[in-house]
């Protein structure tokens, strides 16, 4: 039966001011999908690539990858879930920042009792980008060392966590020393301000001149050559966001002249594409919070219709740990 639900949609790409609250007609889901009742919705840097035109969607489209709530209605072929179950996911196409919607089944997640709706918002692109970075990129054993940009932001603060819970070492950077104290409570060995320190030498020293097995850099173009020069030779540089802009073109001998590097450009839903793999991770994730490994934090909470306002917050790096939008 179709019916309205609140939704926020971009026409043009820009600034916060683009988004816009509309009513929205949604119906019963087809084959392969499912109608979901939204409790909350996470925000996400991607929210703004997209929002910007740095990810290009065609236009007008809704917003949102990330989102938790009751599973309303369930289309033929979806053997997974039922209505009335608990779910959350990450997914694409976006359209999460919406009191309801009819989405893709696949990449949708059945939530455990034990995790909140909020938490499930806050933690499911989070957490599984961390699964991912730290499970199914490259090589990680107890003992390894890994730089980690952005330590207090929503990955960053479940990635201190899921270093600890797994024995390796994370030094992490953050913009102020206050942030820093949140990443060390959250289980970084050490973390560096970056507005009052050079991180690729403050590095090297942590490290008695080595360097890092891993960079995990999400910040991008300010961050990048420092992080190659943070690496030890054979080192891995993972870039998977880019908060400050893109990376520009570099010289591939850049890599070879600071000791062999290698680098890559994941993306989550690339991993996630399929759907059994999707699953696995979640329930990985899943496992995590409900051992205690890791808590998630949820440091700003916006109702729906101030979308703009947390747009605003997230790309001001004035948050830290989480976001979510309460519908």
């Amino acid at each position: 039966m179709p019916q309205t639900a609140r939704t926020i949609v971009i026409h043009e790409t820009g600034g916060p001011e683009v988004l816009r609250i509309e009513d929205r007609r949604i119906g019963d889901p087809g084959p392969g999908e499912i109608r979901i009742r939204h409790h909350a919705c996470g925000l996400n840097f991607i929210d703004v690539y997209q929002r910007m035109g740095l990810y290009p969607l065609e236009l007008p489209q809704a917003l949102g990858m990330e989102g938790a709530g009751i599973i309303e209605a369930v289309g033929p072929g979806v053997p997974h879930l039922k209505p009335g179950d608990r779910a959350a996911y990450a997914a694409a196409p976006p359209g999460a920042y919406a009191e309801a919607r009819v989405m893709p089944a696949a990449q949708v997640c059945p939530l455990p009792k034990s995790i909140g709706f909020d938490q499930g918002a806050a933690m499911m692109l989070k957490g599984m980008t961390v699964e991912y970075l730290f499970h199914r990129t490259t090589p990680l054993k107890r003992g390894d060392t890994v730089l980690f940009h952005a330590a207090a932001g929503g990955v960053g603060l479940i990635a201190c966590q899921w270093a600890r819970s797994e024995g390796l070492r994370l030094i992490g950077t953050a913009g102020s020393d206050e942030k820093c104290e949140l990443a060390l409570h959250h289980g970084a060995s050490a973390c560096i301000n970056y507005r009052s320190e050079d991180f690729a030498q403050r590095v090297r020293d942590l490290t008695d001149g080595a360097g890092v097995d891993v960079v995990m850099d999400s910040i991008g173009a300010d961050t990048f050559v420092g992080s190659l020069d943070s690496l030890k030779p054979l080192g891995m540089m993972i870039s998977f966001g880019n908060a400050s802009g893109p990376v520009p073109p570099f010289d591939l001998a850049m890599l070879a002249q600071r000791g062999s590097l290698r680098i890559t450009r994941p993306t989550l839903f690339t991993h996630i594409a399929d759907a059994a793999i999707c699953q696995d991770m979640a329930q990985h994730l899943f496992s995590k919070v409900t051992k205690g490994d890791i808590q998630i934090r949820i440091d700003q909470r916006f109702a729906l219709d101030q979308v703009a306002d947390a747009h605003r917050a997230l790309e001001a790096r004035q948050t830290t740990g989480s976001t979510i939008l309460e519908v």
